[in-house]
């Protein structure tokens, strides 16, 4: 009898601290997201012309709205962040000829985006494509050395306000 009362008491003692540790590791939950809240609202940048936007936005609509064509600007297509999406370029190789390469590029630019400088680069890309022959772009080295040379012209042309060129699709066909 006396053994089955130590039964029970351990048993019992064993779930008062199951539910003591499982209510320690809530507890410490709760300040983590807590603090993470806190910490992030301190180091997260803020948006002096955010209310000014929002205004802009609710008045009569933003000009060069994420995703709209800029008018005047056939080949150009604005994002946020000072993204600029150019359209696709679509051209043959220079060897073999009857091979078409497609490419979709987008331009991060470190300030904001200069639309005419984003046109000016388009047409700098597609005159390169056609310089390009199916053997110099051929597996992943020559992808790579194609992506270099973009960028090379890219930051020749731009000047360094260009900070990133993305390759959104490659496509040969």
């Amino acid at each position: 009898m006396a053994d089955e009362a130590q039964a029970a008491d351990a048993a019992k003692k064993k779930k008062n601290g199951t539910i003591m540790v499982i209510a320690g590791v809530a507890i410490l939950t709760v300040i983590g997201a807590g603090g993470g809240w806190v910490v992030g609202g301190m180091i997260a940048p803020k948006d002096p012309n955010a209310a000014q936007k929002h205004e802009t936005a609710a008045a009569g609509g933003e000009h060069g709205k994420a995703g709209e064509k800029e008018e005047g600007l056939p080949h150009i297509s604005t994002a946020a962040n000072g993204v600029v999406l150019l359209e696709p370029i679509t051209t043959n190789l220079a060897y073999p000829s009857e091979n078409w390469i497609r490419l979709e590029v987008a331009l991060a630019f470190t300030g904001p985006p200069e639309l005419a400088l984003a046109e000016n680069i388009h047409q700098d890309i597609l005159a390169y494509m056609r310089t390009v022959s199916l053997q110099q772009i051929e597996g992943p080295r020559g992808f790579q050395y194609l992506k270099d040379d973009i960028k090379e012209r890219v930051d020749l042309r731009s000047q360094g306000k260009v900070a990133k060129v993305m390759f959104r699709s490659f496509v040969i066909e």
